[in-house]
């Protein structure tokens, strides 16, 4: 097993595209793993602020992910910088994200030829289209999900988006986050809007002040009702050590013709675990281990 784990490092190979592996990054089933530790509680504020996230586990991603549309090849053209911890109460994700050219900020606000309400707040608008940030949880998993079953839309199973220039809270123009799939369903459509509601999930997304042009995304989870690890239970520190299953998704926007040929005229969609096309199924999610201490 030991030596099948650290051949897949070697290869650093899931779903057919190259990642970029690091020691302890791989389990000896192909799929990224990453540990949240207990630390101290961030702000939200869309600001990675010096040491804020100092205690948690940090991540890289852009390049070497699994692409969904034209590949990423230069850390200038996207590139991100993550971070995952707990603090005993709530779980933390922040994103910075490096992009030469901002939609609807660097750009007109366009349309997909695929769908003309894509920024309609609705079941019919695209809540991923535009820079973006996506979290997907399996709270339960199993290690014997059946191919093609995906989120559920509950505290069980969920896929949720932060976006950059449009959210539920603010409209359209103002960062933040928005239903998430699947919108087909009026059930995952209704928990998910009274998360962002009731403030049991939030995030912010800013642009970043420096050099480098990109924005920042800070994002809280409650685990209740977020995180049901069995039915009437949701995570915390008392449960121990504990796994979920754990799918992240950097999506970006340039000028409609550098998407040419792409779904939405997209230019990059990168997934942190899973294949091009089955990237939402819960059996290709990567691990996410929520530690009950702090990091060591």
């Amino acid at each position: 097993m030991k030596q099948l784990s650290m051949l897949l490092l070697l290869i650093g190979t899931v779903g057919g595209s190259r990642l970029a592996a690091a020691p302890s990054t791989f389990e000896a089933t192909g799929h990224p793993v990453m540990r949240a530790w207990r630390g101290t509680t961030p702000e939200l504020d869309g600001v990675i602020s010096p040491g804020e996230w100092a205690d948690a586990e940090s991540f890289s991603g852009g390049r070497g992910w699994i692409h969904t549309f034209s590949p990423t090849t230069d850390d200038t053209d996207l590139s991100l910088q993550g971070w995952v911890k707990h603090d005993g109460q709530n779980l933390y994700f922040a994103f910075q994200v490096f992009d030469d050219v901002l939609y609807g900020i660097d750009t007109p606000r366009w349309l997909p030829d695929e769908n003309a309400k894509a920024h309609d707040l609705t079941r019919e608008g695209f809540p991923w289209f535009g820079d973006e940030i996506e979290i997907l949880i399996n709270a339960r998993p199993t290690g014997k999900e059946p191919d093609g079953f995906e989120c559920s839309g509950n505290g069980s199973s969920w896929q949720m988006v932060c976006n950059l220039t449009k959210s539920r809270l603010g409209g359209v123009g103002v960062g933040g986050l928005l239903e998430g799939e699947p919108r087909s369903s009026i059930q995952a459509w209704e928990t998910y809007q009274n998360w962002i509601v009731t403030g049991a999930m939030k995030a912010v997304a800013k642009r970043s002040v420096g050099p480098k042009k990109g924005y920042v995304i800070e994002w809280m989870i409650r685990p209740n009702p977020c995180l049901e690890v069995k039915p009437g239970v949701f995570w915390n520190p008392q449960l121990g050590e504990t796994r979920m299953g754990l799918n992240l998704a950097l999506g970006d926007l340039d000028e409609k013709a550098t998407g040419k040929g792409n779904f939405g005229s997209f230019h990059h969609e990168d997934w942190w675990s899973g294949g091009p096309q089955t990237r939402t199924h819960l059996n290709n999610f990567g691990s996410l281990i929520i530690m009950p201490g702090p990091k060591k």
